[in-house]
């Protein structure tokens, strides 16, 4: 089969990994790609957000279907795009990824349809917001406080402020954080408190299959110190939901989300993402993210043994009721190195050491996201396998590598990981000694 990833981050060279392990993958291409994924799929120089450009690709290269990476190609409609032409392609419609492209939308889907959250108002001005927030109707001066930007913000546009003055200051420079147009509407909620569960999900519409639970760290810090990013690392664990909490989340949060997006008319397809808080009155939603995050991807594909083209196909056909996904036993885990500047202005250029030693550590996959190729000579895949193409890579972004590690525990894992992180360098390389803890 041939296969388009879209993307260009850690996410897709996870996603690209798994496809080509497939014995049923023919042509992996991945739209732009980075350095890393060009040593194990061919890489086209077309944008995530050049819809038509990969509308064509795929028309002229005879695509059995396209997987979406992130979510700028979804909110933008690509898969309605792409189902116009008859093109089969793994992602939500445009109406459904509002789940994501839209934080007021979600909240309100959220209480249309009863799914525990937290309290919110939805305001459409700083004034505004300033206006509710000196009001007291989310608590007093030194309650924490959420800061929302409404649209897609790179991971920019939440702001979790220590009391009132902070959100009044988060909210005035929400439009410089995230950009205008994202803020142009602001979500207030109440913070809450407990602990962080990232539930993905494959999803054909009406049935799910789900994926080992996860956590990730957002701040740049240690001990979840500094602003937010991306993500700096993930773990997956069986431990970090009793089965009695899943099932809570199955019966109060995803049949529920489900239901109501049929009702709705945009029955889901593709890969749901439910950030969840573990709060004393049960789980409530964080947030939806309406495709794989980065880098819980890499932790859990390394742990997916069915392979992932069967599985989109259940997903396109709606045979996922029928399909019988496996998992390998034990934890993973991975840690995220980050360039000097990030998550503010990420210095490129920086020469990056290490990464053919480190592939050698058992268990371990180096998955390249803000990479570049900086010379010929032979890169090595994901895993150590040496191929034809580049050796000595860049820093070209703000969050560079994932070093990810399988292990028969968490610990095994983390172990794992950050011995091959001790074996990568460059000036300025940044990332955090606690994931996992």
């Amino acid at each position: 089969m041939n296969i388009l990833v879209i993307g260009s981050g850690g996410r897709e060279h996870a996603i690209c990994l798994a496809f080509v392990k497939s014995p049923r993958a023919g042509n992996v291409y991945c739209a732009p790609g980075n350095a890393g994924i060009a040593a194990i799929a061919e890489c086209v120089p077309i944008s995530a957000e050049d819809v038509d450009g990969l509308v064509e690709f795929a028309s002229v290269h005879a695509i059995d279907f396209t997987f979406v990476g992130g979510e700028s190609p979804l909110a933008a409609g690509i898969v309605d795009l792409f189902g116009a032409k008859g093109l089969r392609v793994v992602g939500p419609s445009k109406a459904a990824a509002q789940l994501e492209s839209s934080k007021a939308f979600a909240k309100e889907f959220m209480k249309r349809h009863g799914i525990p959250t937290a309290r919110f108002a939805n305001v459409s001005s700083p004034s505004e917001a300033t206006q509710l927030l000196e009001s007291g109707e989310f608590g007093e001066p030194d309650t924490p406080v959420v800061v929302k930007a409404d649209g897609l913000a790179a991971g920019k546009g939440v702001v979790v402020a220590a009391n009132k003055p902070e959100a009044i200051a988060a909210v005035t420079g929400l439009a410089e954080l995230a950009g205008a147009e994202a803020a142009r509407t602001i979500v207030i909620e109440e913070c809450l408190v407990g602990k962080e569960i990232s539930l993905l999900l494959f999803v054909d519409g009406e049935d799910f299959a789900v994926m080992p639970p996860s956590r990730d760290h957002k701040r740049i810090g240690d001990g979840d110190t500094g602003p937010n990013t991306g993500g700096m690392g993930t773990i997956t664990d069986d431990e970090l939901l009793s089965s009695e909490q899943l099932q809570m989340i199955l019966d109060q949060i995803v049949r529920p989300t489900l239901r109501g997006c049929v009702a709705e008319g945009f029955p889901f397809r593709g890969v749901l993402f439910v950030g969840l808080m573990m709060t004393a009155e049960g789980p409530k939603v964080l947030e939806y993210n309406v495709r794989f995050g980065d880098p819980e991807t890499q932790s859990i594909l390394v742990r997916l043994e069915t392979d992932l083209v069967e599985v989109c196909e259940a997903m396109l056909d709606g045979r996922l009721g029928e399909t019988e996904i496996e998992w390998r036993p034990g934890s993973s885990a991975t840690v995220v190195l980050a360039a000097a500047g990030y998550p503010h202005s990420p210095r490129k250029g920086d020469v990056i050491h290490g990464i053919e030693k480190a592939t050698k550590v058992p268990g371990v996959t180096i998955f390249h996201a803000g990479t570049a190729a900086a010379s010929e000579g032979r890169a090595f895949a994901a895993g150590g396998e040496a191929v034809s193409g580049n050796r000595e890579f860049v820093t070209s972004g703000g969050r560079v590598i994932g070093v990810t590690a399988v292990g028969e525990s968490l610990r095994d894992a983390l172990d794992r990981a950050y011995s091959a992180v001790e074996m990568i360098t460059w000036d300025g390389m940044q990332y955090r000694t606690d994931i996992g803890k």
